[in-house]
């Protein structure tokens, strides 16, 4: 069966902006989108340029966009494809600079991975043996699979934090510093220190929890479930002071207090006596008190409340270690 491949084509050398290029080439049962790129190059035009190496899902390197999602060319069936979409289209990763064609400059993700001081910030114990002072312990630690990490980069491509703000540190970078933050041999004076520097502007809290890292990931590694994690481990440190701490401290404390979210009080939990930002919500509850939306602040708790609050007793006392 012949079928048109249509990929996205970028010369810098002589192209201003990029262009759609059809093949159409015969298609073999079993054959993957990687299969049907090497063909094209091998038979109809020596000069489109992409990646990969192992062919098994294992180096990340033929990470691309597949018909508007990102996957890994060497995974990706053509048969399925054609019965999902109707259509087989390509193109580079977003959110990285494209070299050309489908090659994408990975430096800037390199960077971020660096940014996370990825590798343990702990010096060895003096009192522990030389040959056991690095060993990791059965059950000492869990690192919920983000080890499985290949770095193919497509968490970054379809993330829509980093599509707008480019400093994002993102979802990979992100990942790799949780699978640190659950090393055991790491002092837990160090794993401050991470998270200190994770909170800032660009780290944690700039995740929107939007899935599409979670949803693109050939190894299952849930990135966003990390930085869910890095943001819990933040919070119990005693990291407060952030805008994304504060919203989910202040949630808490009023579903506490009042048995549900009262979006009166709610701003001023995560931006406190801030006269200049207050200024800056105060239209819109301006709009919300016009319509009616703008619940009473002093509206009191709901009945049953006791429940609710036995709830948050109970987390509690889970937390609490045991003499």
């Amino acid at each position: 069966m012949r079928l048109t491949f249509t990929v996205h084509r970028f010369n810098p050398e002589i192209d201003g902006h990029g262009l759609e290029a059809d093949y159409r080439i015969e298609v073999s049962r079993g054959m993957t989108v990687l299969d049907g790129l090497i063909q094209i190059k091998n038979q109809e035009d020596g000069s489109l340029a992409f990646r990969y190496s192992c062919r098994s899902a294992i180096c990340g390197s033929c990470a691309m966009e597949i018909n508007g999602a990102e996957k890994l060319a060497c995974r990706t069936s053509v048969r399925k494809e054609l019965e999902r979409h109707g259509r087989i289209e390509i193109g580079p990763l977003k959110n990285l600079p494209v070299i050309k064609d489908l090659v994408v400059d990975m430096s800037p993700f390199w960077t971020k991975v660096g940014d996370v001081t990825p590798w343990l910030a702990t010096s060895p114990a003096t009192d522990v043996p030389a040959s056991t002072q690095m060993t990791l312990l059965p059950g000492s630690y869990q690192f919920h699979n983000v080890d499985a990490c290949i770095m193919c980069g497509a968490c970054v491509a379809a993330c829509t934090s980093h599509e707008v703000s480019p400093g994002f540190l993102g979802p990979a970078a992100l990942a790799k510093a949780d699978r640190f933050m659950a090393d055991p041999r790491e002092s837990e004076a160090a794993k401050r220190t991470r998270l200190i520097e994770l909170e800032k502007p660009n780290g944690i809290w700039d995740c929107t929890r939007c899935n599409y890292c979670v949803e693109v990931c050939p190894k299952d590694v849930k990135p966003m479930e990390a930085i869910i994690r890095l943001r819990r481990a933040a919070i119990r440190t005693g990291l407060v002071s952030t805008g994304g701490a504060r919203h989910v401290t202040g949630f808490a404390e009023l579903i506490e207090q009042e048995g549900r979210l009262n979006e009166t009080r709610m701003p001023l939990k995560v931006i406190g006596f801030d006269v200049r930002s207050a200024w800056r919500v105060f239209p819109l509850a301006l709009k919300m008190l016009v319509k009616g939306k703008l619940p009473n602040p002093f509206g009191g708790a709901i009945p049953g409340i006791s429940h609710v609050r036995s709830i948050f007793a109970t987390f509690r006392s889970r937390l609490t270690p045991h003499a």
